[in-house]
């Protein structure tokens, strides 16, 4: 399945969530580029967009491969295979280094900050990859009670959409294919970078009153 870019992801998505529409429902996104998709998925579903703030650890010797995944609050995730042979200080060093990432786009961004305590909370990300951060932000919001915790994505390699059935209540992915191509911006066909301006002016249109 092929997407123009990320707001077309973020329509499709929406049309499957719509049941999920209600004062009771928040969409959590994972910037940068999950929020676009999260934009398109609380305009339709009328509720608020927050953020769920994920940063991937990458490989020293290939900073693209995630190794592991972390949260300002929570322990990282990480994959013990790929780990174990690399130097524990400069794991160590590294996730500081993200955590205070983390706390520079929680300062930067103007999210709600709402808590997913008691609420149907739908975590939102432009595909999956390793699935590390993606674990990490489910661990996150999960440990803050919601009521329901739904995963909603276009796209992801069938192993890790099989791990992610089994960490939420519901699953939603547009297109679990056989062979994954190796990277989420295989599936779409303008996959730009997204800014720290456009998050922010993203956010900014999802909660105006």
């Amino acid at each position: 399945m092929m997407f123009d870019d990320r707001a077309h992801a973020g329509k499709v998505l929406a049309e499957k969530l719509e049941s999920f529409a209600g004062e009771n429902t928040v969409v959590y996104a994972l910037p940068r580029g999950g929020v676009v998709l999260g934009y398109e998925v609380a305009k339709v579903l009328k509720c608020p967009l927050d953020l769920v703030v994920s940063r991937k650890i990458g490989h020293p010797m290939n900073s693209e491969y995630a190794v592991c995944a972390v949260t300002e609050s929570s322990p990282p995730i990480c994959n013990q295979f790929e780990t174990a042979s690399i130097d524990p200080g400069w794991l160590e060093s590294e996730v500081l280094r993200q955590k205070t990432e983390i706390k520079r786009r929680k300062t930067l961004y103007p999210s709600p900050n709402i808590s997913p305590k008691g609420k149907k909370a739908i975590i939102i990300d432009d595909g999956i990859a390793t699935g590390l951060t993606l674990f990490s932000a489910i661990e996150e919001v999960k440990a803050q009670g919601p009521e329901l915790l739904i995963v909603a994505v276009p796209v992801s390699p069938a192993d890790t959409a099989e791990k992610i059935r089994g960490m939420v209540d519901k699953f939603i992915c547009l297109d679990i294919p056989m062979v994954y191509l190796g990277a989420v911006g295989m599936y779409y066909a303008s996959f730009p970078q997204v800014s720290d301006e456009e998050v922010i002016a993203l956010l900014k249109e999802a909660n105006k009153k």
